[in-house]
C-alpha cells in the first residue's frame, strides 16, 4: 500500500477499524454480520473465475448489492447500518489507496505518453535480454521500486503499464509477467520502511519501524531467493503470446533510447520518497518531471498530456484553438478531455468506488461481532501453546486478508488481535509485527478480488487504447494470476516454516522494542 510520512505516523491509523462505536444486531447472531462480505467474495468467484469476466465495474455491483442484502438481516432501525456504511468509506486508509493509485496512473501514463516502453524494450534488445530472463528481471525492479516508494499498489500499475507491454514484445509469457509484477510489489510492501503496511505492524504491536524492519529482512530475503530463480524456470517453459505482424519490427519500430531518459523521473520519485517526502509529493515531482521531459526532448506532444476537444460552437473555441491542448472537433461524441493526466486518474475510478464498498463492508463485520466471534474462537481453541499460537496468528492474518482485500485495511482490523494472542505467549512485538504484515502484504496481491491485482488489472486494460498492436486478449484475467504471485505464497510459506520451527521467534525477554513514538 502507500504510505502517508508525516512528523506522527500513527496519527492517521488512530480508530480505523476501530470496535468503538454503535454495535449492529442481526439475525442469525454476530456471523450474521459477515454476510456482506461473504456475498460479494462469492460473487467475485463467480464473476472472475468461473465466468471470465474481469469488469470492475461488476464487482462493484456485487458489493452493492451484497451490502443491500445485508440491511435485511439488521434488528431493529437500519439507521445505524446506514451510518455505518458512510463511516467505512470515509476511513482514511481507503482515501489514502485511490490517491495513491491516481498519482500512479498520471504518472505511468505520462511515461507511456512518452515512449518509455521503447526504451526498455530497446535496452532489453541491445542487452540480449530475452523472455527467459524478463519475468525474473521484472520482479526485482518492481522490488526495487516498491521498496523505494513504499506502494505495491502504485508500482503494481506503473509495472503493468510499463514493463509488462515490454514483456509481450519480448516473447515473455503474460501471466507469468503480471505475477512477477505483483510479486515485486509485495517484497516492497512488505519491507520499504514508509510503507503503511509496515508502519501499521509495527505500532498496532507496540514496535518500532527500524527495529521491525531490521528483524523482517531474514525473511522477504528468504522467499525472494526462492522466487527468483522459479520465475526462470517458469519462463523457461510457460510459453508467450503471438503479436500480430513481426515482433522484431514492432520491436525495433518502438525501441528508443532517448525515452531512457525517464529513467530520472521514476529515480527522483525513489530518492524523494526514501528521503521521507510524501508519496503523493514524490509522485507529484516525478509527474513534473516526466512531462518536462516529453516536451522538451519530442517523446509526445502538449496533447498527449493533455488535450481539451470541444465543439465548433463552444463561446471561446476561436479564441483558443491555437493553444496546443485544445482541439476543436465536429463530431459531438468526440467531445471531451483526453491526455495521460486524464486517462491515468480516469482508469481507476471505478476500483475507487470498490475498494470504499469493500471498506464500508468490513465495517459492518467490525460492528456486527463477526471479527469478534472468529478471533475469539480462534484464541481459545488454536492458540494453545507458542507454536499454534504463531500458527493461528498466520492463519487468522490469512483468513481476514482473503474479506477485507486493501491489505493496510484488513491489517489494521486483525492487528490488535495479533496482539493478544502475541502477548498472551510473550511472543516480542517484532515477531508479531512480521507474522502480521508477511499475511497482509502477500495475500493482498494474491486473491483475484483483491486491491493489488484488480490495481494492475485497472492499468492494463487501457493497454489496447495505448499500444496498436496490443489486443484484447493479451490482458490476463485476475482469476489466472493468483499461482504465479511466487513471492507472495513462498513469504507466507516461510512463516509457517518459521512458526512450526521456531526460526527467528523472539520473546519479550529477548530483546525490547524502542519506544513506538521514536519510529
Amino acid at each position: 500500500m502507500d504510505e502517508t510520512t508525516s512528523e506522527d505516523p500513527t496519527a492517521e491509523f488512530e480508530g480505523v477499524g476501530s470496535s468503538e462505536g454503535p454495535r449492529l444486531e442481526f439475525y442469525g447472531g454476530r456471523g450474521a454480520s459477515a454476510a456482506p462480505i461473504v456475498f460479494f467474495v462469492g460473487w467475485a468467484i463467480v464473476q472472475t473465475a468461473l465466468l471470465r469476466v474481469s469488469d470492475t465495474t461488476g464487482l462493484v455491483a456485487g458489493m452493492l448489492i451484497g451490502l443491500i442484502l445485508g440491511m435485511f438481516l439488521v434488528k431493529g432501525s437500519w439507521s445505524d447500518y446506514a451510518n455505518t456504511i458512510f463511516e467505512g468509506m470515509t476511513q482514511p486508509v481507503a482515501v489514502t489507496a485511490i490517491v495513491a493509485w491516481m498519482w500512479a496512473g498520471m504518472f505511468t501514463e505520462t511515461l507511456q505518453a512518452g515512449g518509455f516502453v521503447g526504451g526498455l524494450v530497446w535496452v532489453a534488445d541491445v542487452a540480449g535480454v530475452g523472455a527467459t530472463a524478463f519475468p525474473a528481471i521484472t520482479f526485482v525492479l518492481a522490488a526495487v521500486l516498491a521498496t523505494g516508494i513504499g506502494t505495491g499498489y502504485g508500482t503494481s500499475v506503473a509495472f503493468v503499464g510499463l514493463f509488462f507491454p515490454a514483456g509481450i514484445l519480448l516473447g515473455a509469457n503474460p501471466t507469468l509477467t503480471f505475477g512477477a509484477i505483483l510479486s515485486g510489489a509485495i517484497f516492497g510492501d512488505n519491507l520499504a520502511p514508509v510503507s503503511d503496511t509496515t508502519i501499521v505492524s509495527a505500532v498496532t504491536q507496540d514496535a518500532d519501524i527500524g527495529g521491525v524492519v531490521a528483524s523482517r529482512f531474514k525473511y522477504a530475503i528468504v522467499a525472494a531467493a526462492i522466487a527468483l530463480p522459479a520465475y526462470v524456470v517458469a519462463s523457461a517453459l510457460l510459453p508467450g503470446l503471438d503479436v500480430a505482424g513481426d515482433p522484431r519490427a514492432v520491436l525495433v519500430q518502438g525501441a528508443n533510447p532517448v525515452a531512457l531518459v525517464h529513467l530520472l523521473s521514476m529515480g527522483v520519485v525513489i530518492v524523494a520518497a526514501v528521503v521521507g517526502r510524501h508519496i503523493v509529493e514524490a509522485i507529484s515531482w516525478g509527474i513534473v518531471l516526466a512531462v518536462g521531459f516529453n516536451l522538451m526532448a519530442g517523446l509526445s506532444s502538449a496533447a498527449d498530456i493533455l488535450v481539451f476537444r470541444a465543439p465548433a460552437d463552444a463561446p471561446a473555441a476561436d479564441a483558443l484553438a491555437g493553444l496546443p491542448i485544445v482541439e476543436i472537433v465536429s463530431d459531438p461524441s468526440a467531445v471531451g478531455v483526453g491526455g495521460s493526466i486524464y486517462a491515468g486518474a480516469a482508469g481507476f475510478f471505478a476500483l475507487s468506488i470498490l475498494v470504499l464498498l469493500i471498506i464500508a463492508a468490513a465495517q459492518i463485520m467490525i460492528r456486527g461481532g463477526a471479527f469478534e466471534a472468529v478471533l475469539e474462537w480462534s484464541i481459545d481453541t488454536l492458540a494453545t501453546n507458542v507454536r499454534n499460537a504463531e500458527l493461528t496468528m498466520v492463519g487468522t492474518a490469512a483468513l481476514v486478508n482473503a474479506a477485507i482485500t486493501i491489505n493496510t485495511a484488513a491489517e489494521i482490523a486483525i492487528g490488535p488481535y495479533i496482539a493478544r494472542i502475541g502477548e498472551r505467549f510473550n511472543i516480542n512485538g517484532y515477531r508479531r509485527a512480521n507474522i502480521l504484515d508477511a499475511q497482509t502484504a502477500a495475500l493482498g496481491y494474491i486473491f483475484p478480488w483483491s486491491g493489488g491485482v484488480l490495481a494492475g488489472y485497472s492499468a492494463m486494460v487501457g493497454l489496447p487504447d495505448t499500444f496498436p498492436w496490443f489486443e484484447a486478449g493479451m490482458l490476463v484475467n485476475p482469476a489466472e494470476v493468483w499461482p504465479f504471485v511466487f513471492h507472495g505464497w513462498i513469504l507466507v510459506a516461510v512463516f509457517i516454516v518459521a512458526a512450526m520451527t521456531g526460526f527467528g521467534r523472539e520473546y519479550v525477554i529477548d530483546r525490547e522494542s524502542e519506544e513506538v513514538a521514536r519510529v
